[in-house]
Order: structure tokens, then C-alpha cells, then sequence
């Protein structure tokens, strides 16, 4: 049979709503890095509790990030902590919605983790959910695949 995205994945992840402010994720991202394992993105759900999107910290620096800053050269006469400090203000009323992926890669849980590899190898994912239907079942983290495969790679099965 071998080993299924079910097996791997963690059931108990962090999620956001669509219409919260992209502050607040900022915070839950931070909070639930403080709980011994580092996050870097979010389950973006709906009213109802159902995917909507992810979030992450990649797609938050990239709003962040001016549009025209390779033309900045060495930056020696800008002010630069003026354009953070203007660019983090900005940033703070925008919503989760306005900033996330919608278009989700998913797999379903009895995908096998060669599977739930290639999908995330293929399409530069990090995390990816668990569904079955339209509910949310689990996240499979790149780091509990990686840690998942490391076990066996340091003692192969006979």
C-alpha cells in the first residue's frame, strides 16, 4: 500500500478568513511560529469553512516589495526605512482575499507520498491541503515530507 498523504499529513494547522487584514495574518503567522515549528503560510478559508486560498509570507513580501526598485541602484539617497515604514502602513488594511493564491493545488488523502513529492517538486509548493470534497482534512508540509522520507533514507527498509 505504502505510506498516503494521510499519514503524513498534520491535522491541526493554522487558518485565516478571507476577509481578514493582512496584519492579523502577519500575526498568526508569527504566533503560530512561536509554538516550536515555523510557518510560513496560511489556509485561507471562507464563511463556511472551506478552502479559499493560502497565504504566505512570500505573497506579503511581495506587496511589500516597490515595484521599481531595480532602478534604485545603490539606494544611498533614498529613504529607505521612510518606503518600509509607508509600505508596512499600507499594507496593514489590505485584506487576506485581495493578497492570496485562489488557485490551490490539492490532493486527497489516500494520495501516495511519491504523489503529494512530485506535486509539490513540480509546482514549487511548500504546503499543500489535504481534501476530500470540499473539506479540509489536513496540510501536508514540505518539511514533514522531507522529514518523513529522511527516516527512511537513514534506514531503508530490507
Amino acid at each position: 500500500m505504502g505510506v498516503k498523504a494521510r499519514d503524513i499529513m498534520m491535522v491541526e494547522f493554522p487558518t485565516i478568513a478571507a476577509d481578514a487584514s493582512v496584519s492579523e495574518a502577519v500575526g498568526l503567522i508569527k504566533k503560530a511560529g512561536s509554538k516550536g515549528r515555523r510557518v510560513f503560510g496560511l489556509v485561507v478559508v471562507d464563511s463556511d469553512g472551506k478552502l479559499a486560498g493560502m497565504i504566505s509570507m512570500y505573497d506579503i513580501l511581495l506587496f511589500l516589495r516597490p515595484k521599481h526598485i531595480h532602478i534604485w541602484g545603490n539606494m544611498e539617497d533614498i529613504d529607505v526605512d521612510g518606503v518600509v515604514t509607508e509600505a508596512c502602513r499600507g499594507i496593514a488594511a489590505v485584506q487576506v482575499g485581495d493578497l492570496m493564491s485562489s488557485e490551490v493545488e490539492t490532493i486527497g488523502p489516500d494520495a501516495h507520498i511519491m504523489m503529494v513529492l512530485d506535486v509539490m517538486i513540480k509546482k514549487h509548493i511548500r504546503r499543500l491541503p489535504v481534501v476530500q470534497g470540499d473539506e479540509i482534512l489536513g496540510i501536508v508540509y514540505i518539511s514533514d515530507l522531507f522529514n518523513h522520507l529522511l527516516g527512511r533514507l537513514e534506514a531503508p527498509e530490507t
